[in-house]
């Protein structure tokens, strides 16, 4: 003998006054969809027919508040600031630490190399963001206030420094003699 499942079922009325347990589904007889409940939203929340989804979508028929609402809340500061450190001579360091004059905690730190003398098919004052130490790439420097002062810190171990090679994509590793690392932070 088959087995027939039989879920809860009324009308819109009924459905939009009932709050069912959380997973419950139920069926309205008028609107013929299901609704799915939560345990705590009456009416829980209808699902759409197929028949009722449309078959294109015209952008210009999103309401101007949307948009506004959308905008002002994601809105970008009006002026995002950036400090650079100097150049700092890469060595067999534990880490690297500069101190900025930006007194808060910055929303974020970058940390570049750049290239003073031709190596890993870069030129000159070329600036590569795409680095790695050791086994780890793109490093990113810890941030951290002290002394009144924001802080930028990125971690070497004593490893040695490498990037992609410029024409062939390869992993190479650099010559600190060419290169120095610059720390910016963005606030």
């Amino acid at each position: 003998m088959t087995r027939i499942l039989q879920i809860r079922r009324g009308s819109e009325a009924q459905n939009n006054n009932f709050t069912g347990l959380s997973g419950e589904i139920t069926f309205d007889t008028t609107n013929k969809t299901l609704r799915v409940h939560d345990g705590s939203t009456l009416g829980g929340f209808a699902l759409a027919r197929q028949d009722a989804i449309p078959s294109s979508f015209d952008i210009n028929s999103v309401s101007a508040t949307f948009w506004t609402n959308l905008f002002s809340t994601y809105q970008q500061p009006s002026q995002i600031n950036v400090e650079n450190s100097d150049l700092i001579t890469i060595t067999n360091t534990v880490f690297i630490d500069n101190e900025f004059t930006y007194t808060q905690m910055p929303a974020l730190a970058d940390a570049m190399l750049v290239c003073l003398s031709p190596d890993a098919g870069y030129s000159i004052d070329d600036v590569v963001h795409a680095f790695g130490i050791g086994d780890y790439g793109y490093p990113k420097p810890n941030l951290y206030v002290s002394n009144g002062h924001a802080h930028a810190r990125l971690c070497l171990n004593s490893q040695t420094l490498w990037v992609f090679h410029k024409t062939d994509g390869t992993k190479t590793n650099i010559d600190n003699t060419k290169w120095k690392i610059k720390l910016s932070i963005y606030y």
